[in-house]
């Protein structure tokens, strides 16, 4: 077939925003592995951070973001996603996405983890993700864009001088075809159901970053990965998100005998940065004590938070106890594929949008409710980029010759969820991420990185792009020698300015893959 203008893979927020812009001038498909509505902007509770209030500026917005960060964000890509935010949301707003108001048409704005103001807007409360990608979907209808569900990615296609000309695709009854394109733009969010606790939708799981790694492109900051404090807690089991707003309207956390455990930890006790908050229960839970969000403050708790009142209820949860068992769970991946300003990676022709994408505005953690934020603003530049891009030259596909693997040997999904959040979950240590290392390299990962996708089924492939991003950050969270933001080491406990606030881990498939380092590592510990 001939070569669509640009093909976009995902269906959240940053997809959305930058397949509406670019199909302003170009021929536009979309697809995803399963339907539109399954993504993790669709399940957002929390809110779109943005300095729209009178006493509020983004240069406040900016601070709160960096100091969330640990100071090692991207200053620059932090300059655009404060002070375009504001326009984006003025764009929302005429175009007809509703927000919650007073009765005098003010946005009521909420206060969360690490703000120093309130700048959260919110609809229906606790289902803002829900109704902006509704918003979407109805101009997504009246587009020109092509969209194609059920339609799973499993290999970029690449031309003879490296760059990405296309995707490999399977839908669920296994067929493949390969489509086209002068760009490729990934938007699949991040890894987040690699973990057995999460708040993430089960079709997140890391694909687009196994993708292009195995096309050659840098991959950043995968040890940083934010844990949610607080998810509902159910019989050894996170089952949803209940969302910071929560704490931001006064919830407290508790043990079982009703002691406040954040009060001596951190000034802004609940509403600390999220690593600290999680740390702290982790700590407890490790310890025997259950933690709960004391809800008693909250007047008409299941008007203001519905979704979250229906979470608990639909799980066995009484909400008249007042108590709301919490634990953390894997909720952001601030790392990820590198891009610059426009979403360009280090691979010609592919780009990358959204939490897939790592540009540094996030640094070591995530300001709360600046994920739908940053995918409206920069899938508005990455849509504009390619709306005005000219043509480019297009080379010859690249004839590579893939492994047949008749019999491969793969670890169940349940496996390795188990074991990354064992070993590189909020809380690590040498010892751990090594065996993790030493386990996920039994498996072969350099013929893994090679394999011929086309014979594998959905199931496999699923698998084996699990293998290799769990690999990528258990070997960066081992490269990164210091504690920061969402990263946690017990031997090194405390961040260290000196040798890595400025340094960042960068992977790619030509000088990342070391067979023996989990094992030397490894050995080297037990000796």
């Amino acid at each position: 077939m001939d070569p669509v203008d640009v093909l976009i893979v995902g269906s959240g927020v940053a997809a959305m925003q930058t397949a509406l812009r670019a199909s302003k001038t170009k021929h536009v498909i979309l697809i995803t592995k399963s339907e539109l509505r399954q993504s993790n902007s669709y399940l957002a509770q929390g809110g779109i951070a943005c300095a729209i209030a009178n006493e509020d500026k983004p240069e406040l917005h900016k601070i709160d973001t960096v100091c969330a960060g640990r100071h090692y964000n991207n200053r620059i890509a932090v300059e655009k996603l404060v002070t375009e935010g504001p326009g984006v949301i003025q764009e929302l707003m005429h175009s007809g996405m509703e927000f919650d108001c007073d009765k005098q048409g003010v946005p009521l704005l909420g206060l969360e983890g690490a703000h120093s103001q309130r700048r959260i807007l919110h609809r229906h409360g606790d289902a803002t993700g829900q109704h902006l990608m509704e918003h979407f979907l109805q101009q997504l209808a009246k587009s020109s864009i092509q969209v194609m569900e059920y339609t799973a990615a499993i290999e970029l296609i690449l031309g003879q001088d490296d760059s990405c000309i296309g995707v490999k695709t399977m839908s669920k009854e296994g067929k493949v075809e390969s489509l086209y394109a002068k760009a490729v733009v990934l938007a699949t969010g991040g890894c987040g159901s690699l973990f057995r606790f999460t708040s993430n939708s089960p079709t997140v799981s890391g694909d687009g970053i196994a993708l292009a790694f195995k096309a050659g492109a840098r991959i950043r900051d995968m040890e940083f990965i934010q844990f949610h404090p607080t998810l509902l807690y159910i019989n050894g089991k996170t089952v949803g998100l209940v969302s910071e707003a929560v704490r931001g309207e006064g919830a407290a956390l508790i043990t079982e005998r009703g002691q406040r455990i954040m009060s001596d930890v951190h000034p802004q006790k609940e509403l600390a940065p999220r690593h600290i908050v999680a740390q702290t229960i982790y700590a407890y839970l490790k310890n025997g004590e259950q933690v709960y969000l004391d809800i008693s403050m909250i007047a008409d708790f299941n008007k203001r938070f519905p979704t979250i009142a229906a979470l608990c209820e639909n799980n066995g949860l009484d909400l008249r106890r007042l108590r709301i068992p919490v634990a953390p769970g894997n909720h952001f991946l601030m790392g990820g594929i590198e891009v610059d300003e426009w979403g360009k990676t280090s691979v010609q022709g592919l780009y990358a949008v959204g939490e897939v994408a790592c540009t540094g505005v996030h640094g070591a953690n995530r300001l709360a409710s600046n994920s739908l934020l940053e995918g409206l603003v920069y899938g508005k530049l990455l849509g504009k980029y390619l709306a005005e891009a000219p043509e480019r030259v297009w080379p010859v596909e690249k004839k590579e010759t893939k492994r047949a693997e008749s019999q491969l040997v793969l670890p169940n999904l349940t496996e390795i969820q188990a074991n990354i959040m064992n070993d590189a979950g909020i809380v690590r240590n040498q010892a751990n991420l090594s065996r993790l290392l030493l386990w996920l390299e039994s498996f072969d990962l350099k013929a893994l990185l090679h394999v011929d996708v086309t014979r594998l089924s959905l199931g496999e492939l699923d698998k084996i792009n699990a293998i290799i991003v769990s690999w990528l950050i258990a070997y960066s969270a081992l490269e990164r020698t210091e504690s920061r933001g969402g990263h946690f080491r017990t031997d090194y406990p405390l961040e260290n300015n000196e040798e890595w606030r400025e340094e960042s881990v960068v992977l790619d498939r030509n000088r990342a893959i070391h067979p023996l380092k989990g094992r030397e590592l490894y050995e080297q510990i037990k000796a």
